[in-house]
């Protein structure tokens, strides 16, 4: 298939505006009418994951962390970058990131870690903010099951674990066309009034010009009436890191050995033990020790991340235990996240995960 194809599914479904200001995701490498055979999923993209990549013929390579994070200045082949990028071209290679939207959507990073540890009742640690919209348009009462539809069908109405969510209300319009109009209802030049009915539903900013298009594609009228505001909700499905519990309540040191064991950490790093059991976990993928104030806050009893800082594991002071089990471990699992989405939606697609360790921290 094309890369246009994939490109489509994976901007949709891990939404490139809700990444963070300073992150690169999306496609990094290739142009949209290339012909994509099969996908190496990979953590990061490195020479060897390239070399394996075009030993077993994948043309495109699905990464978590972006190959390009920063602005370039120049393509000479000195730095390892500039020679996958290079090397990329020279054998039809594209490549794709997902990083922070990967870590914001449901079912992302921290979502995958919490699974992996069998955890239940799990909610979003911090809620994605300013991606609301609201959507309300003006519609003869005739044709509003026909809006609603088109607009729903685009992604709209849809709030946590519902659908098909909107409101509609009764009421009476009021318009008068101009000599080049051709008026859906009563005659240009003529004041007219006709029985409308308000709806209003929600959306996310990325789907905004999907569901204009749906919208005006949908109503009767020759010039559509709507009203686009933004919204101050959280959205309480989507954001960083994750908290869940255990069905029963487990003892610190066996916490500690199991996400030794699940996560494959060859060094764990913690904080004073509280001496209490372990049954609230927050969790968050990769560097998230910026999120430990609203683990606390959420009274979990241990926070697990990686890239923790000496000063940081002064911090809890007793409240609960903080755990660094390394940033490659805690998002190792995301490339089954990667993987799942595009066999979803591509069932006969050939898609491998790369088996190259690309962890670049040794442990003695």
């Amino acid at each position: 298939m094309k890369l246009s194809e994939l490109k489509s599914i994976l901007d949709s479904s891990i939404p490139l505006s809700f990444q963070e200001e300073w992150d690169n995701s999306g496609l990094q490498v290739g142009h949209p009418d290339l012909d994509i055979n099969s996908v190496l999923v990979t953590l990061d993209v490195t020479e060897a994951v390239l070399e394996e990549a075009i030993r077993t013929g994948s043309n495109l390579i699905l990464s978590h962390h972006p190959l390009i994070f920063s602005a370039m200045r120049k393509l000479t082949g000195f730095s390892s970058t500039e020679r996958i990028i290079m090397n990329s071209l020279r054998n039809n290679i594209a490549v794709y990131s997902a990083h922070t939207n990967l870590d914001m959507v449901n079912n992302g990073v921290s979502m995958k870690m919490a699974q992996k540890l069998g955890l239940v009742n799990i909610s979003v640690l911090r809620t994605l903010k300013n991606k609301l919209l609201k959507l309300v348009t003006f519609v003869p009462d005739d044709y509003l099951d026909r809006v609603r539809e088109a607009v729903f069908n685009a992604g709209a109405g849809v709030i946590g674990n519902y659908d098909y969510c909107g409101f509609a209300s009764e009421g009476k319009g009021s318009f008068r066309g101009g000599e080049n109009t051709f008026p859906f209802a009563g005659e240009k030049g003529m004041l007219h009034f006709e029985k409308e009915t308000r709806f209003e539903t929600i959306l996310y900013s990325h789907l905004r010009d999907r569901v204009l298009k749906a919208l005006l594609a949908a109503h009767p009228y020759e010039e559509v009436a709507y009203d686009i505001y933004s919204l101050d909700n959280d959205n309480i499905n989507c954001g960083l890191g994750c908290i869940g519990e255990f069905a029963e309540p487990v003892d610190e040191r066996v916490f500690l050995h199991n996400l030794k064991s699940v996560f494959k950490a060859t060094g764990i790093r913690y904080s004073a033990l509280t001496g209490r059991h372990v049954k609230k976990v927050a969790l968050c993928g990769g560097s998230g020790a910026s999120l430990l104030n609203d683990a606390v806050k959420c009274r979990a009893d241990a926070f697990v991340t990686g890239d923790i800082k000496y000063h940081t594991f002064f911090e809890p002071d007793n409240r609960l235990l903080l755990v660094d089990c390394g940033h490659y471990e805690t998002e190792k699992y995301t490339v089954e996240i990667l993987y799942d989405l595009i066999v979803k939606n591509f069932p006969n697609f050939a898609v491998r995960f790369s088996e190259t360790n690309t962890n670049p921290i040794n442990y003695l």
